[in-house]
């Protein structure tokens, strides 16, 4: 739609985790080095957190890329509402390719357990990646726990990456879990960019996706941007998605700061007060209306207070007693 106005030859903001787009902040490097390091070294556990939308699922799609360069088998497990052991095991098997004609779990792990001697004794390495993970029952993480089991006398069989939210550390920190919390070896974080950063990722994103010449958006937008996203990439595409379409109706370019608070004020950011964390509550005995402002509410919870972006002008309205 706003392609050819600005320039480009494809959509530099969706939403969908492209490893294409990734953007190489110290963070974001350092927690890719981390990763691979792990699994290089045959370590076992390597946990990955980060709160919502700061790039999680997108880290681990370019992870997963250079494992298939370097001929390491993966199962990339993102179902998190899985419900018993059972799933579990068919979602890996299949991503490795294993047939096993038994369902019985002992024959599966003795399938398992022979499939991966035979890639440790041809030199290769094999990695589970299970993202989401804070939404495993303590029992599916116990069974994870218990794959590491599969070893040698000096070296794991099996590399497991665990990645979700910072509840997952809350979880791993009850003491039923304990074992589990003991064998992670490495801890990484992605995290919210810094101004400097979200100007350098549109601007990458926009090279990406084929602009050149001027500026797409002004310095003061982008400046907005930051603002009201406090540098988490999903709302910052979010922003820059909307002000895409919006600038190309209004024939706009560059794109000014007005039409990103436009935007902000569109989708309430900074309008209210965060909870602890996103928690989604829907309750049939509230307004339409209030049930979509308590979503909004909960969507943005994740931001400190401390950081809640002043309001903008005209955005308050009146609300029933």
């Amino acid at each position: 739609m706003y392609k050819n106005f600005f320039g480009l030859k494809e959509l530099p903001f969706n939403f969908s985790p492209d490893p294409r787009y990734l953007y190489w902040t110290p963070a974001a490097q350092e927690a890719l080095s981390a990763l691979t390091y792990g699994i290089e070294s045959r370590k076992g556990f390597i946990l990955l957190t980060g709160e919502v939308g700061t790039g999680k699922t997108t880290l681990l799609n370019g992870l997963l890329n250079w494992l298939r360069e370097n001929d390491i088998a993966t199962a990339f497990v993102f179902n998190s509402q899985l419900s018993s052991a059972k799933q579990l095991f068919d979602f890996m098997m299949a991503d490795f390719a294993i047939s096993c004609e038994s369902r019985l779990k002992s024959h599966v792990l003795l399938k398992l357990n022979q499939w991966l001697l035979d890639r440790y004794r041809a030199g290769k390495t094999t990695v589970l990646i299970v993202d989401e993970a804070q939404n495993l029952s303590e029992q599916l993480l116990e069974e994870i726990r218990l794959l590491t089991n599969l070893e040698t006398s000096t070296e794991k069989l099996l590399q497991i990456v665990l990645s979700g939210q910072p509840e997952l550390d809350e979880k791993l920190n009850r003491p039923q879990l304990r074992q589990l919390l003991q064998r992670i070896v490495f801890r990484c974080r992605t995290v919210p960019l810094t101004q400097e950063e979200t100007h350098g990722y549109v601007t990458e994103r926009l090279r990406i996706a084929g602009a050149s010449g001027a500026p797409i958006f002004s310095k003061e937008a982008l400046d907005a941007v930051q603002k009201y996203s406090k540098g988490i990439p999903r709302v910052i595409n979010l922003l820059c998605e909307h002000s895409l379409i919006n600038s190309f109706a209004e024939r706009l370019k560059p794109i000014p700061a007005k039409v990103v608070e436009e935007i902000a004020r569109e989708f309430t950011l900074g309008e209210f007060a965060p909870m602890p964390r996103p928690v989604v509550r829907l309750s049939a005995d509230r307004e339409p209306g209030e049930r979509v402002e308590g979503l909004l509410r909960d969507m943005f919870s994740y931001l400190r207070p401390g950081d809640q972006p002043e309001p903008l002008t005209g955005t308050s309205r009146e609300r029933k007693p």
